[in-house]
């Protein structure tokens, strides 16, 4: 870890830490002596869009294109619910 700061000096230095990071280095927080937070760069990701889109769809986060998603219930049965409502509040 490069540096360590406290949380005040966190906040007021927020630009040099920004800029370690960009860096490669690893910059430490603490809250009242004691280490509670890690700043680090992020790892770039790997994958492509098409692998990021097939891992999320395992995942059950996105369902393609077309085909229904069974996680969300359909709450109208008939059409102009909508309008229905929006005429019912005037």
């Amino acid at each position: 870890m490069a540096r360590v700061y406290s949380t005040y000096e966190a906040k007021a230095k927020l630009s040099e830490i920004l800029r370690k990071v960009r860096t490669g280095q690893s910059v430490g927080i603490t809250y009242r002596g004691d280490l509670v937070a890690e700043v680090r760069p992020v790892d770039p990701l790997r994958e492509s869009l098409e692998e990021r889109f097939r891992r999320l769809e395992a995942q059950g986060v996105l369902t393609p294109p077309g085909r229904p998603n069974r996680g969300i219930a359909r709450v109208v049965r008939r059409p102009g619910a909508l309008k229905r409502f929006l005429a019912s509040r005037d």
